[in-house]
């Protein structure tokens, strides 16, 4: 099941469920996680992360949690490649949680982002959630500002990770208005 197939600035975004376990998830994730674990070795260490920190870190935050029936696993396809990702994790019977919001950087200004978004509150909807709730870090500007600019509000802290600097919720019911 797609849930959205939209044509983006030059290609055809496509994002549906999919098995996180699978090939294309396992290296999105890879992907992600060196993405955002680098940009904080260069902000605090001044440094990338060394290949063994990448998967010291990797191994200690699993995604098996974003598969029915505790979440979902949203795959995005740009022109059939895959190209982004995201997942929803049940907190309880109206809320999920927002997390692993990546988009590979070669497909990043394509609409993929937009894509996601919209996906994302369709996956929410369909696991019976009003709210969407995520945690991120404040050097992670451009993903900040996405979540921002798809309704997200900043709200106290829910959660106390070792990341966690800043706390945003999306009410669905008040989106659809």
């Amino acid at each position: 099941m797609t849930i959205s197939t939209q044509r983006g600035t030059t290609g055809l975004w496509a994002i549906a469920p999919a098995d996180v376990g699978s090939p294309a998830a396992l290296a999105l994730l890879r992907d992600y996680y060196t993405d955002v674990a680098n940009s904080y070795y260069r902000r605090h260490l001044g440094r990338e992360g060394t290949p063994e920190e990448i998967e010291t870190g990797l191994a200690g935050s699993p995604s098996d949690d974003l598969a029915p029936p505790t979440g979902v696993f949203l795959l995005g396809r740009y022109d059939g490649e895959a190209a982004a990702c995201a997942g929803l994790r049940v907190v309880d019977a109206a809320t999920v949680e927002l997390t692993r919001v990546y988009v590979r950087p070669a497909r990043r200004g394509t609409g993929g982002g937009r894509r996601l978004m919209t996906a994302i509150d369709e996956a929410a909807r369909a696991l019976g959630a009003g709210r969407i709730v995520l945690d991120t870090r404040l050097d992670l500007v451009e993903a900040r500002a996405l979540y921002t600019r798809h309704g997200y509000r900043e709200i106290p802290a829910y959660s106390e990770r070792p990341y966690a600097e800043i706390w945003y919720a999306k009410d669905l019911a008040r989106a659809d208005r």
